[in-house]
């Protein structure tokens, strides 16, 4: 497997990372503690040194599953969580206090004395960032993190936070159909040199080329069945994008897959996406996207075809809209 810098000082990750979430919840039911296990050092057999978690995944048995799937291989691997997405008082909570009580419990669900990347999961209005970068910096001082993250942060933010404790990576939603982060934030990223993570490299699975404008979402299970851009009319839509990706894998011999992940490889050398990943022969697919070449020519083969499709619908829906920042 390839590997990646985040950014200028932070540490070396596979290309590929290997998004968690899924293995508990999110995209339907998730899968048994015995078959993520065996799921997640499968993924590090095959070269992924990069896991990304939260403590709101579940809430908290993903970090638990996470935990307990790499503490044998604790030194070969680099594990991302997060805080401040949910708190005993629900909403968000990015208070100092409440960060320290989180990393606490954190690490002890991870099974580890330290936490390699620490991400805030969403920006807290009620909280200055240099007050969260601050305490995260005190955390970073005492050993038990190494690295200080944000999620779903402009750039605003990224500059006040950067400005107090170097943020070593931003994770925002990114692929070849949500680009807005191109806008603001991976350009600073590249001036700071701050590492890039995108979460839903394929477009929470749509860019897989297996949903159909009839594929139903389990409203219980799935958080796409209240995704605006997950109705049938905005997934009928939308398929032209699909299309346009399958021409494109197939002249290259490689699946749609690859071709999303390999786009978003080819856009920045510090950009490290963590597709969910909950079945081995995802795996296999998403690691094989690092092989994947775009040349100059399918790059911009695939500009002046997006030109042409216009996106329908929301990235997420409103209540998620309105606690991520403007990118």
């Amino acid at each position: 497997m390839k590997t990646r810098k985040l950014g200028k000082n932070g540490p070396e990750v596979s290309a590929i990372g290997m998004g968690c979430m899924n293995l508990n919840f999110g995209t339907g039911k998730g899968v048994s503690k015995g078959e993520g296990i065996k799921t997640i050092r499968y993924a590090h057999e095959k070269g992924i040194t990069f896991f990304d978690t939260a403590e709101a995944y579940g809430p908290f048995t993903n970090e638990e599953l996470v935990g307990e799937a790499l503490q044998s291989i604790r030194k070969e691997v680099i594990i991302a969580t997060k805080f401040g997405m949910i708190s005993e008082e629900g909403g968000l909570n990015s208070r100092p206090e409440h960060i320290r009580k989180v990393a606490e419990a954190s690490l002890k669900r991870l099974k580890t004395d330290y936490i390699d990347l620490f991400y805030q999961h969403r920006v807290d209005p009620n909280v200055p960032i240099e007050d969260v970068a601050g305490i995260v910096q005190d955390l970073i001082r005492e050993g038990k993190v190494k690295y200080f993250g944000l999620s779903e942060a402009g750039a605003e933010t990224i500059r006040r936070a950067h400005a107090v404790q170097a943020v070593t990576a931003i994770q925002n939603q990114y692929s070849i159909w949500t680009r807005e982060p191109e806008i603001n934030v991976i350009p600073l990223c590249e001036e700071l040199g701050i590492g890039f993570v995108p979460w839903g490299p394929l477009g929470t699975g749509f860019l897989a080329g297996t949903i159909t404008p009839d594929t139903q979402f389990d409203g219980a299970t799935d958080l796409r069945a209240i995704f605006p851009r997950f109705t049938p009319e905005a997934m009928k839509a939308n398929m032209p994008l699909v299309e346009m990706l399958n021409d494109i894998a197939q002249r290259k011999g490689a699946s749609t897959v690859q071709i999303a992940l390999a786009w978003l490889l080819a856009q920045k050398p510090f950009i490290a996406p963590i597709p969910g990943m909950d079945k081995k022969e995802y795996i296999e697919a998403n690691i094989q996207s690092a092989e994947v070449q775009l040349t100059a020519e399918d790059l911009q083969e695939i500009e002046e075809r997006l030109a042409h499709i216009q996106i329908q619908g929301e990235r997420l829906n409103k209540e998620l809209l309105d606690i991520s920042e403007k990118q």
